[in-house]
């Protein structure tokens, strides 16, 4: 129940984070016309993308905060990952605004639509390190064990938005570019916040004697952070840039079938979020517990997690099933549309219950120092699923799509297996238990446990 408690929150920050802003914008600016749904369609999915980058900085961050927590300073570590955070965004945030057109034309030919994408990107893009100073503070936060702050800041993002938008949209007739500029000053007014309330936090815990202690910016500290970060940030991305393939996909058996494909998607969304909850509150369990390492704790971890997973894809789907036909309903009139969406939503169910179990069990692994696997697991799935997608999708129609979906997430957890179970010795207990005590005292993963 302690892992359900940490997702929860981590649930509802996830929906109005991720989700949640760039449905607003999409509906305030829907007054506009059409050319500016799609501007704010593009600026947004584009942040995704950035989003994927600064994750290696932030779960990498949330590891080690909970893994030292307690038991050695976070000065050094926290300084560190702050110093990482700068670089980065100057490296998304410069090139951004100075390519702004070009990457607008890689998604639209129209030239309105690239004049007001480019307009949104030079505010979005300029506001990038607040972007990514939000996220970093959240992750501090999540390795400390508290997932109800960043849930609790992202509302208020969510609410200042909401009166923002309009004051800015059509208040003082900035358009597209006041979407963007509202989006920034909440999440600058809501850093603030956050900011304050970490302060006070890491105050508090060297009062209790955990001790932020004294430390400096080191390499040794930068290259942990990486090393644990960089595959769930490659994970992302590679997600992203698959999904943009299967769009293309899907684009080949008609207008209808990749509207109805879009907006499943947007709909599925709302399941799929309470999966990476579970990872992330299952990366945080296990670095604050200090037990990642050892095959034996690690299956211990990893085998409920994994439960969870395969539970929370089945809720999802049945709930999904359930409710395709209003869902749906509420996006489009077009029969032909809503026909090929609630069909998506349909066949889901072969999916999601195999996702769902990847993507819970990646939080025990990645707390583990065993992302890589997990980043290999997953790029073997889309290399099974992106070929299979275009051979049944030529044959079946988007039914093969969906089916090729489905092979490559239960490929992709198939493979992993022998990473969250652990290595067996006779007589069923692992080999790590197996062990003679000296041996295991001696592979322990931390010193002075």
């Amino acid at each position: 129940m302690r892992l359900i408690r940490l997702a929860l929150p981590v649930y509802v920050e996830l929906l109005t984070a991720v989700v949640a802003v760039g449905l607003i914008d999409t509906l305030w600016v829907s007054g506009l016309g059409s050319e500016a749904v799609a501007a704010v369609t593009i600026a947004t999915t584009t942040e995704n993308l950035a989003l994927g980058v600064i994750l290696c900085v932030g779960t990498g961050t949330t590891v080690l905060v909970g893994r030292r927590d307690g038991r050695a300073p976070l000065t050094p570590v926290i300084r560190t990952a702050w110093l990482l955070l700068g670089v980065f965004a100057l490296a998304v945030a410069v090139p951004g605004v100075l390519l702004r057109e070009p990457i607008a034309r890689l998604f639209t030919d129209d030239p309105v639509t690239v004049g007001l994408t480019a307009g949104y990107f030079v505010v979005a893009f300029a506001g990038i390190p607040v972007f990514y100073a939000q996220n970093l503070a959240d992750g501090v936060f999540k390795g400390l064990g508290d997932t109800r702050t960043p849930m609790r800041t992202a509302l208020l993002c969510n609410a200042l938005v909401i009166v923002l938008d309009p004051l800015l949209i059509y208040g003082l007739g900035l358009g597209v570019r006041g979407a963007a500029l509202a989006t920034v000053a909440a999440r600058l007014a809501t850093l603030a916040v956050s900011a304050l309330l970490l302060v006070r936090r890491l105050r508090t815990e060297t009062g209790t004697g955990t001790g932020t202690g004294r430390g400096s910016v080191n390499r040794a500290d930068a290259a942990a952070i990486l090393r644990t970060g960089l595959p769930m940030s490659g994970d992302f991305l590679a997600r992203a840039l698959v999904g943009m393939a299967l769009t293309g996909i899907v684009g080949r058996q008609g207008v209808a079938a990749l509207a109805g494909y879009g907006i499943g998607l947007k709909i599925m969304m709302a399941g799929v979020m309470s999966f990476y909850a579970l990872r992330q509150a299952a990366m945080i369990r296990t670095s604050r517990a200090g037990e990642a390492d050892g095959p034996s704790s690690r299956r211990h971890q990893a085998v409920p997690v994994v439960l969870y997973g395969l539970a929370a894809g089945l809720a999802a789907s049945l709930v999904l099933n359930a409710l395709a036909p209003a869902a749906v309903g509420l996006f489009t009139a077009d029969p032909a549309v809503a026909a090929e969406a609630v069909w998506f939503l349909r066949c889901m169910p072969l999916y999601l219950v195999p996702f769902g179990g990847l993507i819970a069990v990646g939080g025990v692994l990645q707390a583990g120092g065993r992302g890589a696997g997990l980043l290999a697991a997953t790029l073997a799935g889309f290399a099974v699923q992106l070929p299979l997608a275009f051979l049944l999708g030529s044959r079946m129609g988007t039914t093969g799509v969906w089916l090729a979906m489905a092979a490559g997430a239960a490929l992709s957890l198939g493979l992993l297996r022998p990473a969250w179970r652990g290595p067996r010795a006779p007589g069923g207990a692992s080999a790590r238990d197996r062990a003679p005590r000296s041996t295991r005292t001696a592979a322990g993963p931390r010193s002075g446990r």
